[in-house]
């Protein structure tokens, strides 16, 4: 693959290089997402289960029989929950993100606008929360325990991932869009058109889709918005520590070839 950081300077690298830089990109945004989202989301997620609790509780004192029967075992502690899973979990999804970043790098390099590949990863990074996370999460934003309907779980997580994939269609279809139009308007124009372009498209495939009103009469609007709010949080973490880490690696890489 062709990469230079000015015009006068071709490297070649693999996309074996770049796959081990995003998944070393994907390690580090992955541990900082971990520590955004423990410092800033367990405590809202800690007291959704407070609640949650309180409204079971008030519910089984009602019934005679449950009165008797012996509360059952937690299979994972909270406590191993908030910290090692985590931290598991979030590592984890920080490697795959990574590591498809990459490919997804590969393929964007010199596809949007004549941007250095520092630039173009910055670029990319910006451009994936917007699609993956951002879009998808004003449909269908995330939910603290105790919001939410069971029975409705299956058909929330269809339409949040059928987002997802609709949010990113319409994302490289604006970014083949915008270079079609800049020899006609030029670079900005280009951009602004396809950019609003993006967002009639799913401004309109958002309407159209159904909506769950769940969270319960009583259940406190601030615990439900500092969730949320750490929630896109965590995913900014994430996305600016993959798209930043993996930029300095790229341009270490460029400066050894």
């Amino acid at each position: 693959m062709p990469l230079t950081e000015n015009a006068t300077a071709p490297t070649t690298l693999t996309v074996r290089s770049l796959l081990v830089w995003g998944l070393l990109a994907g390690l580090v945004g992955g541990v900082l997402a971990f520590g955004f989202a423990f410092v800033f989301g367990e405590p809202s997620v800690d007291t959704a289960i407070s609640i949650e609790e309180a409204g079971a509780d008030s519910g089984h004192s009602h019934g005679e029989a449950a009165a008797h029967e012996p509360a059952e075992e937690e299979e994972v502690s909270r406590a191993f929950q908030s910290t090692g899973g985590l931290g598991i979990g979030t590592v984890a999804y920080g490697l795959g993100l990574g590591g498809l970043f990459s490919l997804a790098f590969a393929f964007a390099y010199g596809r949007i606008g004549p941007l250095t590949p520092r630039a173009t990863a910055v670029a990319l990074a910006g451009l994936g929360y917007v699609a993956v996370v951002l879009v998808p999460f004003l449909a269908y934003p995330a939910n603290p325990p105790a919001v939410g309907n069971g029975e409705t779980i299956g058909d929330r997580t269809v339409l949040f991932f059928g987002m997802i994939g609709i949010s990113l269609v319409a994302v490289v279809g604006a970014i083949f869009a915008a270079r079609a139009l800049t020899p006609r308007v030029g670079g900005w124009g280009a951009t602004v058109a396809a950019g609003l372009g993006y967002l009639v498209v799913v401004t309109g495939v958002a309407k159209l889709l159904p909506t769950f009103q769940e969270v319960p009469a009583g259940f406190p609007g601030n615990v439900l918005w500092e969730f949320r709010i750490a929630s896109l949080g965590t995913s900014a973490v994430l996305w600016a520590g993959i798209g930043i880490v993996f930029a300095v690696l790229l341009h270490r890489g460029l400066s050894r070839a």
